[in-house]
């Protein structure tokens, strides 16, 4: 199922790329929020499950896929990456949504939870929490800081197969998808990443920041947390004091996987598939 492309204008003119995939119906969309440097195009085989029920939207973060660069590289910190997330719920009338959230979209959930709570129906945390692991995070910022650039998509999939071999992706063809949404082809014929480097700059900001009182936000609704068994980035220890902390919450694990799931992997499709379709 290909997604319509639409194009929102945020506060400052800025353009910001949406997937949409169904139309919407009497049950509440879902609002797919990407990593930090990922984009709407993740959530392509979630949405064609769900898209016969429900509208499903996904945006691009400005910096990132299809969405606009901004000047400044602080137009790209998290308190106005909320800020447009909130904006284009406004743009495409989305008053109740259930954010389906990875990595950088889970923390943008609990920051819709914390300043906005009637937005939300439910949320799914995928492969995050309010504390990060440092091993996982380091490795974040070595991939982010810098542009990737490869003489062709074949070769970006192979680099990042060699690179994260704690995915999930088995075949080649699942590594080439994955790298088509990782790199896009320039005027030049090379392959560079998608997202622009500068977004590294905005992690150091983000060290030490305290993100439990967001998490705390989340008390009033559904959670489902999907965590990677292998994942250097949501801990087993952090996973179980979300859970003394949210007793309601429920936990999905996919073991022997690294950050971050796909959501999609046959071991645990059927069960965020039945947590979503409970959501009316």
């Amino acid at each position: 199922m290909s997604p319509r492309l639409t194009r929102l204008a945020a506060s400052d003119g800025l353009r910001l790329a949406v997937r949409l995939w169904g139309e919407p119906t009497q049950r509440t969309p879902l609002l797919c929020l990407p990593g930090l440097v990922r984009t709407g195009g993740d959530f392509a085989r979630l949405a064609a499950r769900h898209a016969t029920s429900r509208l499903v939207v996904a945006p691009d973060y400005l910096g990132r896929g299809l969405s606009d660069r901004a000047a400044d590289w602080r137009r790209y910190r998290p308190e106005r990456m909320l800020a447009d997330v909130l904006d284009l719920c406004a743009a495409l009338h989305l008053h109740r949504v259930v954010i389906i959230g990875t990595s950088m979209g889970g923390l943008l959930a609990m920051g819709v939870a914390a300043v906005r709570p009637r937005l939300l129906s439910a949320v799914l945390l995928n492969d995050i929490g309010p504390e990060i692991g440092p091993t996982g995070l380091a490795a974040v910022k070595a991939l982010v800081g810098r542009e990737h650039v490869f003489p062709s998509l074949e070769e970006a999939a192979a680099w990042l197969r060699l690179n994260l071999p704690w995915l999930s992706l088995a075949t080649a063809e699942e590594w080439r998808e994955f790298a088509a949404l990782t790199v896009a082809q320039a005027t030049d014929g090379t392959w560079r990443s998608v997202w622009d480097p500068r977004i590294a700059r905005t992690l150091k900001e983000a060290d030490g920041r305290d993100l439990w009182p967001l998490f705390g936000a989340l008390a009033h609704l559904p959670v489902l947390v999907v965590r990677g068994g292998a994942s250097d980035v949501l801990s087993a220890a952090t996973a179980q004091r979300m859970k003394e902390a949210k007793p309601d919450l429920v936990e999905v694990v996919l073991e022997g996987v690294g950050h971050a799931p796909t959501l999609s992997e046959p071991a645990i499709a059927l069960a965020v598939d039945s947590w979503i379709a409970a959501v009316p």
